[in-house]
């Protein structure tokens, strides 16, 4: 998996990087259990500050996306990730934002579709 990291874009890099790894995750680029690279190896690759990569993956270790092994390291946790009270509500307001654009529904839908294929299309 190759991640993009903008450093001049408004969105924070840890973000960036938390964001990638769940559609990485979510495409079956990442596998449930698959090593990801230690903190300074990542932020080495990436040209970041070890504490960007760690906060990144602190987040996506609260949110069920990674699990810590002394042993093994950083790990994809096992799938399905549970989902939470704020996915609905993220995915409410985006909806919203959507709804508000020159997007008419069955655009938004097909959207919708298109990028929920692309996920499905990994795991055949």
């Amino acid at each position: 998996m190759i991640l993009e990291i903008d450093p001049h874009a408004e969105e924070p890099i840890y973000l960036q990087l938390r964001n990638q790894i769940i559609i990485g995750i979510a495409r079956g680029e990442l596998k449930p259990e698959e090593q990801l690279p230690t903190v300074r190896q990542f932020a080495d690759e990436l040209g970041v500050n070890t504490m960007t990569v760690s906060k990144g993956y602190q987040q996506l270790r609260e949110e069920g996306y990674l699990i810590t092994d002394r042993r093994r390291g950083t790990l994809v946790a096992p799938l399905p990730v549970k989902l939470k009270k704020n996915h609905e509500k993220n995915l409410t307001l985006l909806l919203a934002e959507l709804a508000l654009t020159d997007l008419d529904e069955q655009m938004i839908q097909e959207k919708v579709q298109t990028i929920l294929a692309s996920f499905r299309e990994e795991e055949i």
